[in-house]
């Protein structure tokens, strides 16, 4: 019950914008296989995406996973977390071991603010668990061997402990804004094709400056 395995159906270019983050992406679409391994190159350890709600975050977890052929498993963190002494530790332990008898795999780490905010105040909340799961959890951030990708999400970048953000646990982190003008231009187009219309017969701009503010 703590990991979910996704079946992706979704492409690159279903997402609309986030130019930066998708070419990152692209670079590294051959990452896990065997010419990267001989050649030298790190398995990449993953990217944290923060940001607005709406725009994208999860459905770049589900494209990265069609487009490089990998499993996806998705993490509840809240699940993690149970009454009995030392289950959330074996838990997480038990996620992790799953996840790397698979790899290679993306790990989509979903909503990890919420797991993980509490942890400054751990030692008086609930005996320290979250702050041992959360040490637990950043360690294998930083010494995994096996091609485990982890993608974490976040909308509230205030409630992460700082630990978890700094250089070495994630390879990149991105900020996911409302769409821009040109953003929304493409969203639409890719909404507007998805409900078989055809996106030339609309003015898209219009569409593009009604829609300003407003998320994916």
């Amino acid at each position: 019950g703590l990991l979910e395995f996704y079946d992706s159906s979704e492409q690159m270019a279903n997402i609309g914008g986030l130019v930066t983050l998708k070419e990152w992406l692209r670079k590294r679409v051959r990452a896990f296989g065997d010419d990267a391994r001989k050649f030298g190159l790190p398995e990449p350890k993953g990217i944290m995406l923060v940001g607005v709600q709406g725009c994208g975050k999860s459905l770049v977890a589900k494209a990265v996973a069609n487009s490089w052929r990998l499993p996806l498993l998705r993490l509840d963190v809240g699940r993690l977390f149970t009454s009995l002494v030392g289950s959330s530790e074996e838990n997480l332990r038990s996620a992790i071991k799953v996840a790397e008898s698979i790899a290679p795999v993306v790990l989509w780490v979903d909503e990890i603010e919420k797991g993980f905010s509490g942890v400054g105040s751990s030692n008086v909340s609930d005996a320290g668990t979250a702050a041992r799961v959360f040490g637990s959890f950043i360690t294998w951030l930083q010494e995994k061997n096996a091609p485990v990708f982890v993608i974490s999400t976040a909308n509230d970048v205030s409630q992460l402990p700082p630990e978890l953000v700094r250089k070495g646990r994630f390879d990149e982190i991105f900020f996911v804004d409302l769409p821009t003008m040109a953003d929304r231009v493409d969203i639409w187009k890719i909404h507007l094709a998805r409900r078989d219309r055809e996106p030339a017969d609309f003015d898209t701009q219009t569409l593009a400056m009604a829609s300003e503010g407003l998320s994916g």
